[in-house]
C-alpha cells in the first residue's frame, strides 16, 4: 500500500498535473458557461471544452514546455491521467441523469428501439469503415459515437480497449478523431431535423423520437427536441411532446452504453488485443465504471421516489458536477491531441459516419412512424 501510494503521489503531486488540472477545469467553466447561448447550444459543454484544450497547447508548449523534455513528459502524463480518470468518474456521475423508473415506464417502448436502433447503426458503421480501410480501433470508436451517444460513448468504449503502451498515443488520437467526427456530424443533422421534420407531417412523438433516435450528443438531442417542441400541438394530437420523447429516447440510448462497452471489451479482447500478461494469457478490460453508472442511476432513481425534493441534487449531480469531470477529461484530451495524426486518418470515417447518420436517420423516421 506505501508503494502504491508513494507511486501514485509522485504522479499527481506535480507542477505539471496543478498546471493541466486548473487549464482544463477552467476549460471546462468556460464551456459551461458558453454552451448557454443559442449558437453554442448545439455543440454542448464537452465539445466546447475539447475545443479549448485543442486551442491551449500551442501556448502551453510555447511558453512552458519548450524544449524540457522533464516538462513535456510532465504534462502529458498529467493531461492523460486526467483525461483516463476523470473520464470515467464523470460517466459514473452521469448515471444521475437516467431516470430508470421514466425509462421503464414512459420510454418501455423507447428501450428495445433504442437497443436495435444502437445495434444496427454501429453494424452498419463499423462495417463501411472496414470497407474503406479505416483501423479497426477507428472503426469502433466511431461506430459507437454514432450509435449511442457521441463523446461519452467514444470515452467510454475507449476504457473498454486495452491497447500496447506503444499505441497509446495513437489511441488517444483515434478518441479526440471520433469525438471531433461525431460532433461535426450531429450538429450538422440536428440543423437539418429542425428545419426539416416538421415538412413531413409528423406528429409532436414521432418528431421527438427522431431526433433522440438519430442524433449523436445528448446535447444535439436536446437542442432539436427543443427547437422542434410544441406543448400545445402535442396536448392536441394526444402524443408526448418532442422535447421529453427525444430525452427520453436519447437517454435509452445512453443506457445502452452500459452493454455495449461490455460487448466491446469482450469482442476486443478475442479479435484485436494485443496485452499480454504473464504465462500468455489475456486480459479483458472489463468496464467497471459502467457498474458505477447503473448504480448511481439506481441510486437516483431512488432519490426521486422516495424523497422528490432531492430532485435538485440528483439534477445537480447528474448534469452540473458530471460536466466538470468530463469536461476536463474533454480538455485534458485536446491538450494531448496530434493534428497531423487526425488529418491524416480522419477523412474516411468521416465519410462512413455521415452515410450511416443518414441511414440511422431513416431507420428512425420508419420505426417513428410505425410505432408513434
Amino acid at each position: 500500500m506505501k508503494e502504491f501510494c508513494m507511486k501514485w503521489g509522485k504522479r499527481i503531486a506535480t507542477k505539471q498535473m496543478l498546471l493541466i488540472a486548473i487549464v482544463t477545469l477552467i476549460a471546462t467553466l468556460i464551456g459551461m458557461w458558453a454552451a448557454q447561448f443559442d449558437g453554442l447550444k448545439i455543440l454542448g459543454a464537452l465539445i466546447i471544452a475539447l475545443l479549448i484544450g485543442m486551442v491551449v497547447q500551442f501556448p502551453i508548449r510555447a511558453w512552458y514546455t519548450k524544449d524540457d523534455p522533464v516538462r513535456q513528459a510532465g504534462v502529458k502524463d498529467a493531461a492523460g491521467l486526467i483525461a483516463n480518470k476523470f473520464l470515467r468518474f464523470g460517466i459514473i456521475l452521469l448515471g444521475f441523469k437516467l431516470n430508470l423508473e421514466l425509462l421503464f415506464t414512459t420510454g418501455a417502448k423507447c428501450l428495445p428501439l433504442a437497443a436495435l436502433v444502437v445495434t444496427v447503426t454501429i453494424l452498419i458503421t463499423y462495417g463501411i469503415c472496414r470497407l474503406m480501410g479505416v483501423d479497426p480501433l477507428m472503426a469502433i470508436l466511431v461506430s459507437c459515437g454514432t450509435g449511442v451517444c457521441g463523446a461519452a460513448a467514444v470515452m467510454g468504449v475507449s476504457g473498454s480497449i486495452k491497447v500496447s503502451p506503444k499505441r497509446e498515443s495513437e489511441k488517444e488520437n483515434d478518441e479526440v478523431t471520433a469525438i471531433a467526427i461525431v460532433a461535426i456530424m450531429g450538429t450538422i443533422f440536428a440543423l437539418l431535423e429542425i428545419a426539416i421534420l416538421p415538412a413531413f407531417g409528423l406528429n409532436q412523438a414521432q418528431e421527438g423520437f427522431i431526433a433522440g433516435g438519430s442524433l449523436h450528443e445528448i446535447a444535439h438531442a436536446v437542442a432539436a427536441g427543443d427547437g422542434l417542441n410544441n406543448a400545445a400541438l402535442a396536448a392536441q394530437q394526444g402524443v408526448v411532446d418532442a422535447a421529453t420523447m427525444a430525452n427520453i429516447m436519447k437517454l435509452s440510448r445512453v443506457l445502452m452504453l452500459v452493454f455495449v462497452s461490455i460487448i466491446v471489451a469482450i469482442w476486443w479482447d478475442k479479435r484485436h488485443s494485443e496485452v499480454t500478461e504473464v504465462g500468455g494469457k489475456r486480459k479483458v478490460a472489463f468496464p467497471w465504471f459502467m457498474l458505477g453508472f447503473i448504480a448511481t442511476a439506481a441510486i437516483g432513481t431512488l432519490l426521486l421516489t422516495a424523497i422528490p425534493s432531492s430532485a435538485q441534487f440528483v439534477s445537480v449531480l447528474g448534469n452540473d458536477v458530471a460536466k466538470i469531470f468530463l469536461g476536463m477529461a474533454m480538455a485534458a484530451l485536446g491538450i494531448n491531441v496530434n493534428f497531423k495524426a487526425i488529418a491524416k486518418t480522419g477523412i474516411k470515417p468521416f465519410i462512413a459516419s455521415l452515410i450511416s447518420s443518414i441511414i440511422l436517420v431513416a431507420i428512425c423516421y420508419g420505426l417513428a412512424v410505425a410505432f408513434f
